[in-house]
């Protein structure tokens, strides 16, 4: 891994945060969400702020630019070489943002606005700092999105937002960010709930900007194995204090708070080496025995298709005529009783519409899905109803998939009572019987869904697909956007509800290590194709596939080995 100079023994950092303090007027009195923060950036250096979410991260970084809310006060010194820019007017701080100090946030989707194109969005920056004019504006823009990696910088340049994947979204926003050439660029969770070889070449491109360009970073995240990849120092935040900070191989591999050994005892990754170590040398692989629990699920030889165009902005500017585009093509496997089973892949691989088409909520083109041995593409009325009542799936995003106008105890309620399964007068208990089974506090059942953590709002749709007393429940990237902690405590939850009710779990993620240490096999997925199968030792430790290689050596890992020592 390649390292950027770090220049610590300078005199005057580039950005020093001295006893920074933020806290937020509401009706419950002020909140506190940064207390006392202090940390420095070198010129050339990249540091990451490591922590939970809450622990003030995003808030600290916001506060270097002023972005905060009416509502917030703060005190305390932010100096961006020397000079404190705490309570500048707003016109000098508009000097600074884009053209000193830049930030890329963690979703790129909120923060490109979907009227302008990417290269307008880009070009805003260059007109507002340098008065460039739209001709040079848009060869410098195309210049830009070449040097963020993108394969096609005219075409992407004239279209939106919308028209492009994730990880190029964020490449657009890096590419606004860098555009007036800043010393510094705070980045704000940049790669979470991107799969890890979009993360991967994230990385490298951040790690490239500040070689090349001499770029001081400051990277947010909740996960100390990208922080690892990229950063010389780290800040460990909780509640809004530094409980720790230094170089990343010292906290990492020696941490001194307890908060600190927690996080890096919470990253899949050292949980699947712990788990090695201690059941010592891989054993040779023997066949497995002949008994083996029932198939319950059957995917064959299925196929779906999506009649597509390229979006308004391609039919009226070229005249191209929606086409077939092959989501899955062929795909077959079997999930059998009581199993933990994954797929992985990158987005766009099929793993959702899989889902989609076991659930019933899309039609494949071709091939069969059966349960308990029967066939459900010609389900209809109360055999579907019955169907959909033993096969739940609980969505990647908690906020978006639950009605933002229930409160806990009206979301968990809804199944029971669409479905007949209780009557208005028993509903109470059994919604508070599912609460204490997702180890949800009854306390929360009259709160709305902005009241909640991302992980209680995530324990809401696991009871609510748990209403219906489901024999299969699909976690479709169920805790992609969660902090390690709270993604242990979600796993760990599945993994009880298994045990305790028999559930057989089909689990979609991009997250190698995670599928690793909660699967028992796996499948992986590649453009709607299957590439291979198996137990997810096997295929994750000894890929025979190119592809799976590729997504195994993407993955960010921590590399020091005092930090597996569990101590």
């Amino acid at each position: 891994m390649g390292k950027s100079k770090n220049t610590q023994g300078t005199t005057t950092p580039l950005l020093s945060v001295e006893n920074l303090e933020v806290a937020f007027d509401s009706i419950n009195g002020n909140v506190h969400a940064v207390r006392g923060m202090s940390f420095s950036v070198g010129e050339g250096e990249i540091v990451g702020i490591v922590g939970e979410s809450g622990s003030g991260k995003s808030v600290a970084c916001r506060s270097i630019l002023g972005l905060l809310p009416s509502n917030a006060s703060i005190d305390g010194q932010v100096l961006f070489e020397g000079s404190n820019i705490i309570g500048q007017h707003e016109d000098e701080l508009r000097k600074i943002r884009g053209k000193q100090i830049s930030m890329i946030f963690q979703n790129p989707a909120s923060h490109l606005d979907p009227l302008m194109t990417n290269g307008q969005q880009i070009g805003e920056a260059l007109r507002y700092h340098f008065n460039q004019d739209s001709r040079k504006a848009r060869a410098e823009g195309i210049e830009l999105l070449k040097a963020v990696g993108i394969t096609d910088p005219e075409q992407t340049f004239d279209a939106y937002p919308h028209q492009l994947s994730g990880g190029m979204k964020q490449r657009v926003l890096i590419a606004c960010a860098i555009a007036c050439r800043p010393k510094l660029l705070l980045a704000d969770e940049p790669t979470t709930a991107l799969d890890v070889t979009v993360q991967a070449r994230i990385l490298d491109l951040l790690r490239t900007l500040n070689q090349e360009r001499n770029l001081s970073i400051v990277l947010v995240s909740h996960d100390l194995g990208v922080i690892a990849e990229l950063c010389q120092r780290v800040v460990v935040v909780h509640n809004g204090l530094i409980v720790e900070q230094g170089k990343i191989e010292d906290v990492v591999s020696s941490p001194k708070d307890p908060y600190t050994r927690m996080l890096i005892d919470s990253q899949p990754t050292i949980k699947v080496r712990a788990r090695r170590a201690r059941s010592g040398p891989e054993p040779e692989l023997v066949p497995e025995p002949a008994a083996q629990p029932s198939n319950l699920l059957s995917v064959e030889n299925l196929c779906v298709n999506f009649h597509t165009s390229r979006g308004l902005f391609d039919f009226f500017r070229r005249r191209k005529n929606s086409g077939l585009v092959k989501a899955v093509d062929g795909i077959s496997f079997k999930i059998r009783q009581g199993e933990i089973f994954g797929i992985v892949g990158e987005s766009g691989s099929g793993k959702s519409t899989v889902a989609l088409a076991i659930t019933k909520l899309v039609s494949p083109s071709e091939g069969q899905v059966q349960f308990h041995g029967k066939s459900i593409m010609k389900l209809r009325g109360d055999e579907l109803t019955n169907y959909r009542r033993s096969v739940q799936m609980v969505f990647q995003n908690p906020y978006n998939s639950l009605n933002p106008r229930f409160t806990v105890a009206q979301t968990v309620a809804e199944p029971l009572l669409k479905h007949g399964l209780a009557i208005k007068a028993e509903c109470a208990d059994r919604v508070d019987e599912l609460m204490e089974l997702v180890d949800l506090s009854i306390d929360l059942r009259h709160r709305y869904p902005h009241q909640l953590s991302g992980g209680q709002c995530q324990r809401v749709g696991i009871a609510r697909a748990l209403a219906m007393k489901p024999e299969f429940l699909i976690a479709d990237e169920v805790t992609s956007a969660l902090d390690v902690s709270i993604q242990a405590q979600i796993l760990a939850l599945l993994e009880r509800l298994r045990d305790k009710i028999n559930l057989t779990i089909l689990y979609i993620s991009h997250d190698l290590a995670v599928v690793q240490l909660f699967c028992q096999r796996v499948a992986v997925f590649r453009a709607g194709r299957l590439v291979e199968i198996g137990p997810v030792d096997e295929v994750l430790t000894r890929p025979k596939e190119k592809y799976t290689q590729t997504l195994v050596n993407s993955a960010p890992q921590l590399h020091f080995s005092a930090s597996l020592s569990g101590h």
